[in-house]
């Protein structure tokens, strides 16, 4: 792979993020990278060093097949970009959640182009403290797990009113149970999908949210129980996972990039942002269209664990 072009549908924060750290890994790569999009709006001042080649308002104007194109538009329209854009690209690559709750049947029903990969993002299986766990502990020791990601919604977005972000309202994929299926994505990625699964969710807190803002999981294993906590109204940020194993206790600190052996004392800490575990996602996926790894994050993969984060 010596060019890559691609289209970005949306340009919001994470798109901007994604080219950011596109840019670093082809030049890393000795990639040439052409990048254009799909947005409402055709120019924007402060976008103006992304280095977008074209842009378009309008999908049906496009004349070209791109090699990936990268769906980063609202959780709720994800599936119908899909299929609008079909024709357009190679491959995909899908932000996570790959769709809404209330489009599930329409993702299930959606026509996949052959030979095309269409890849649903799950950054946080990339981060250091996941990727030591997975590479480095016996998983087969443990015997119970503890998971949490509490934090305040309104300080998520510093400058935006968070009662107008799609976290605050349903209808556009918001609410903790979706909102945050990195955890169950993680879950399952060194777990595997548990038996059966039970879940509590409901609004509790004083947030003006139309959508639940907290969201309790106990998952059945032959080998494990699992316990997951979510919710929106943390004053103090808790992200962590932690492993009773039959040897210590080992907490992986996700918010503090450290792992802590409780048993024997021993701390390891990872200096790492974000946009290190991102880059690593993305290096994964381009290895995965280059035909080096296989697609570990695919629609029918994706959708699952959707319906996980609902209790099924």
């Amino acid at each position: 792979m010596r060019k890559l072009e691609v289209c970005f549908v949306g340009i919001g924060s994470i798109a901007k993020r994604h080219i950011r750290n596109l840019k670093r890994i082809c030049n890393n790569r000795n990639i040439l990278l052409e990048i254009d999009a799909v947005r409402r709006n055709k120019f924007a001042e402060e976008d103006a060093d992304l280095g977008i080649r074209t842009v378009y308002t309008d999908y049906r104007n496009i004349d070209r097949e791109y090699d990936v194109i990268f769906v980063t538009n609202p959780t709720e329209l994800h599936i119908q970009t899909l299929d609008e854009m079909k024709p357009y690209g190679k491959h995909f690559f899908l932000e996570k959640p790959i769709t809404s709750i209330t489009n599930v049947d329409r993702a299930e029903r959606i026509q996949l182009k052959y030979g095309s990969t269409y890849y649903v993002a799950c950054p946080l299986r990339y981060n250091a403290v996941i990727q030591y766990i997975k590479d480095n502990i016996d998983l087969q020791d443990v015997i119970s797990v503890r998971s949490i990601s509490s934090s305040y919604l309104p300080d998520w977005r510093p400058g935006v009113d968070y009662r107008k972000t799609y976290s605050a309202k349903k209808e556009l994929g918001g609410g903790v149970s979706i909102d945050l299926i990195h955890e169950w994505d993680y879950l399952t990625y060194l777990f595997g999908f548990p038996d059966e699964v039970q879940c509590i969710m409901g609004k509790k807190s004083n947030l003006e949210v139309n959508c639940e803002d907290i969201a309790i999981y106990i998952g059945e294993y032959k080998e494990k129980t699992v316990e997951l906590h979510l919710d929106y109204f943390g004053k103090q940020t808790i992200r962590e996972i932690m492993l009773f194993t039959n040897h210590d206790t080992i907490v992986g600190d996700i918010a503090h990039n450290m792992i802590h052996f409780l048993k024997t004392g021993e701390t390891i800490e990872f200096q790492e942002s974000r946009d290190d575990f991102q880059i690593r996602e993305l290096e994964h996926f381009l290895d995965i269209i280059s035909g080096n790894k296989i697609n570990d994050s695919d629609i029918n993969h994706a959708i699952k664990v959707l319906k996980l984060t609902q209790g099924e």
